[in-house]
């Protein structure tokens, strides 16, 4: 992807009054129960989306879609079980939103877990790269029919400022001989970045229509790493109270950070050659921001494609590599 090409400007100030109308748009949110993923299901939903609220807890996704609903009575929402930790839940969930709607304009990739100690996936994966990637990477293959089923359909993925300070450890991408849970959950960041850009390249070399797009939230005060303690089975570490102190210091509302993955989802201007995040890096208005140097490598991107095809199983039959994306590292 080139790197000098010029930023596109996003009006400043860029708000939830900028989005256009969405009637007739189907979007489906993943981890849209709490903070910034139901910010984002809520404001597609005000203006005019039919929402699926795509959440690992039944109970809390059907809250979420009934408190849309109560903040916007011509609301459409439905709540779908959705656990990115386990393929089987991963394979229902896209079976059943094909058989009821057919077509999907909208996939948010944005659900993420951090923090705890090194646990796995009901599937055998460390927790972060396999909810925060591997289920999302598994969840827009099997959606990719319906995706392709709709012109001009997007593909929006959550990742994260600390995936500029990560790399992807091919020899140890279950941090099964070191784990850190800053290192796992910036692995599982870059690798969502590295998904989206390499996702965008596959859909323009075959004419899909299909648009990738990333985003980073900046710092948002969120859940992310709070009231997690009995789930962990311990307290929070040096590491997660400071990252705690930064959300409850530094970081900006649920919604504002919502922004930029609502601006890559909705906007006519939005563009998949370019990645947004906040004007400020921790907070502010959605702004252009360059992508991570690593996250541009095509040699990690044709790896870690593979790798994801191996470990989940699903492979882009529809999306097939590009001159460009061969299996040659020097492609």
């Amino acid at each position: 992807m080139p790197t000098d090409m010029p930023v596109h400007r996003i009006k400043a100030g860029w708000s939830a009054a900028d989005i256009p109308g969405l009637a007739g748009r189907i979007a489906v949110v993943t981890g849209a129960s709490s903070g910034i993923g139901y910010e984002i299901a809520r404001r597609l939903a005000a203006h005019g989306a039919h929402v699926v609220l795509a959440c690992r807890d039944a109970n809390r996704a059907a809250q979420a879609a009934s408190a849309i609903r109560a903040q916007s009575p011509a609301a459409s929402t439905e709540a779908r079980v959705l656990d990115l930790g386990s393929l089987p839940s991963v394979r229902r969930f896209a079976a059943e939103l094909g058989d009821r709607h057919g077509g999907l304009d909208i996939l948010v990739n944005n659900a993420g877990i951090s923090g705890g100690p090194r646990r796995e996936t009901a599937d055998g994966f460390e927790a972060h790269f396999g909810v925060n990637y591997l289920g999302h990477f598994a969840l827009t293959g099997l959606l990719l029919p319906a995706l392709l089923a709709r012109p001009g359909a997007r593909v929006v993925t959550m990742s994260s400022g600390l995936a500029a300070q990560a790399r992807i450890n091919f020899d140890d991408l279950g941090s099964q001989r070191a784990y850190r849970m800053t290192s796992a959950y910036g692995q599982s960041k870059l690798a969502g970045l590295v998904f989206a850009i390499e996702l965008g390249r596959r859909a323009r070399a075959a004419g899909s229509g299909l648009a990738s797009l990333a985003a980073h939230p900046g710092a948002a005060r969120t859940s992310l790493v709070s009231g997690k303690e009995a789930e962990w089975g311990r307290r929070r570490d040096a590491t997660e109270t400071v990252v705690r102190l930064v959300q409850l210091l530094l970081a900006q509302s649920a919604a504002k950070a919502a922004l930029p993955a609502l601006y890559q989802a909705t906007d006519p201007a939005a563009d998949s050659t370019r990645y947004v995040g906040t004007r400020w890096h921790l907070r502010g208005y959605p702004a252009a921001c360059a992508f991570p140097p690593a996250a541009l490598s095509q040699e990690t991107a044709t790896r870690l494609w593979r790798a994801s095809q191996e470990l989940t199983g699903i492979t882009y039959k529809s999306l097939p590599p590009s001159p460009l994306t061969s299996s040659s590292p020097q492609a």
